[in-house]
């Protein structure tokens, strides 16, 4: 199993879900996040001052997939976020030793 965990710009989050789900994925947690990469924010000015914006708004999403569909699910979240503009975001993948669905007990590859 893996962990993908995609950070994306918070308008492109329904067109990813919607990927998501052509492909058959159908459970995703989403977190509100903020953060900044190579772009080191923006300034912005308000009531004639200047100041800096260095944590941009970001949406975090995971989810956890069978190895089988993982690489399918990468290439989904990176063509529905991609608008080719500096603070896309990034996808990091790691392995998943198990899991445990808590209602029933169902384990692994079932509890996903």
């Amino acid at each position: 199993m893996k962990k993908i965990e995609a950070i994306i710009k918070p308008f492109k989050l329904d067109e990813v879900k919607e990927a998501l789900h052509e492909i058959g994925v159908s459970g995703i947690t989403v977190t509100e996040a903020k953060g900044f990469g190579r772009q080191k924010g923006h300034t912005e000015l308000y009531r004639g001052a200047e100041y800096v914006v260095d944590f941009l708004p970001k949406v975090k999403l995971e989810v956890v997939v069978s190895d089988g569909i993982a690489e399918r699910v990468i290439e989904a979240i990176g063509a529905a976020s991609q608008t080719g503009r500096i603070g896309d975001g990034k996808i990091f993948v790691s392995s998943i030793e198990t899991a445990l669905r808590i209602r029933t007990g169902e384990r692994d590859d079932d509890a996903i």
